[in-house]
């Protein structure tokens, strides 16, 4: 497991950086974001999905648990899935064709620990005690895919 880190210094920041790691993502590409409320993690997700030109289009799935967005035939998924009570419930909306078949970004994906395939990009969002725009996003992966990209990014 590998562990990079990205110090956000505003909601742009955060937008951009995501939008950048965007072009990298491909189908079965699975992005855990984990963080309190208001850590920055649907503004990643906002940067993901702009990427895709797909930035007036967010929802926040908080009601739903999950939202689908097409772009070029390829489905990118966008879960919050706080409000299940275990990852039995994620099966039950067949969470596993998901993985499978488009680009999932998972908010509190933490909670799917257990069912989640091993090669996924977890980012944990937290915010600066000193700095309320400031946001460092911890990252971990044991993809090479990522590794490469996270040595060598210009942010």
């Amino acid at each position: 497991m590998r562990h990079f880190q990205f110090i956000s210094k505003s909601e742009n920041d955060t937008k951009n950086f995501a939008k950048s790691l965007a072009k990298l993502l491909k189908k079965h590409d699975i992005i855990v974001l984990t963080g309190d409320l208001g850590s920055g993690k649907t503004k990643f997700t906002e940067g993901i999905l702009s990427y895709f030109g797909l930035e007036n289009e967010i929802s926040s799935p908080t009601f739903t648990i999950v939202n689908e967005y097409q772009k070029d035939n390829i489905p990118i998924y966008h879960f919050d899935v706080y409000r299940l009570e275990d990852s039995s419930e994620f099966y039950e909306i067949g969470g596993e064709e998901y993985f499978e078949n488009g680009i999932c970004l998972i908010e509190w994906g933490e909670l799917l620990n257990d069912i989640l395939p091993k090669d996924y990009l977890h980012i944990t969002f937290s915010k600066d005690n000193k700095n309320d725009n400031v946001r460092i996003l911890n990252i971990d992966t044991n993809l090479e895919k990522w590794e490469d990209y996270f040595e060598n990014i210009k942010y």
